[in-house]
């Protein structure tokens, strides 16, 4: 795979890889993982497609110094600008978990309309699961933004973070899935930069519900796949369901026997779906 730079117009940098040629696939990761995420597909997909990895500002080797602002709509124009500029005008954008709401936004404000969208489990409109862990996540990452803890909590993640972790997040329990967390979490070790940047984003995302999504989804004309897993307790297929029900051009498909790691409990299935879709 190429690894090229995305810079938006405020300098910030978006590092994503591409493999394959035809038209443009990009494939947007989830909450604290990195492009690795998608790892078991790209070979099958690439064959199909130009694929387009990138790693989320704040993610992998993108941009995570802290003088930018972090919040739902920065995020949002930054991955609206990468996908212009590394996809074309009119690219197929396939997102997971924080991928997903990224691109949602994207199309909801008009700064990206892709030629399709798939939405892989995400919390749509509905609050972010698990409250109280959330708060707990957001209380302890903000100490990140004091001098010293900084440091210390850049050492005390991939302690606590441990690549085992993907196991859980996996409905087969795949080993090879402890590589997404093991990348994810390679230059985190005494990097206090994104450690304060990760502090201002925890305080700033919104993890309630997101109701004007309701308004919005009458309002998606281009063609909408939810990709859902079956096994995810993070989201639920209810959710899925009820976006379907307002989305005029939206589909449904589930892949049993997968869970949050969907690209490594049925690489398979998730390939062929979205080839059926985007291709």
């Amino acid at each position: 795979m190429r690894l090229r730079l995305y810079h938006h117009r405020d300098g910030a940098r978006v590092a994503y890889w591409e493999e394959g040629t035809g038209p443009a696939l990009v494939l947007l990761h989830s909450l604290g993982l990195s492009h690795r995420e998608w790892a078991p597909v790209v070979g099958a997909l690439s064959g199909r497609f130009r694929v387009v990895l990138p790693d989320l500002p704040l993610h992998g080797d993108s941009e995570d110094r802290p003088r930018h602002p972090y919040t739902r709509a920065w995020l949002t124009e930054v991955m609206a600008g990468f996908c212009s500029d590394a996809g074309g005008p009119r690219a197929s954008v396939a997102g997971h978990d924080l991928g997903a709401e990224l691109a949602l936004r994207m199309v909801a404000t008009g700064s990206y309309t892709p030629a399709r969208l798939v939405l892989l489990n995400n919390r749509m409109h509905r609050p972010a699961p698990f409250g109280a862990w959330r708060g707990l996540w957001r209380l302890a990452a903000g100490l990140g933004a004091l001098p010293v803890a900084d440091l210390a909590l850049s050492h005390a993640a991939p302690v606590l973070l441990r690549p085992r972790l993907g196991e859980y997040l996996s409905a087969q329990h795949n080993p090879e899935s402890r590589d997404a967390v093991r990348h994810a979490l390679a230059d985190v070790r005494g990097n206090t930069s994104r450690v304060r940047a990760w502090a201002k984003f925890a305080r700033r995302w919104p993890f309630e519900a997101q109701r004007d999504l309701l308004d919005i989804y009458p309002q998606l004309s281009l063609p909408v796949l939810l990709l859902w897993a079956q096994e995810d307790p993070l989201a639920p297929v209810g959710l899925a369901r009820e976006a379907l029900d307002l989305i005029p051009a939206a589909q449904l498909r589930t892949l049993p026997g997968t869970g949050f790691l969907i690209a490594y409990d049925d690489p398979v299935g998730l390939a062929r779906e979205l080839i059926s879709f985007c291709g």
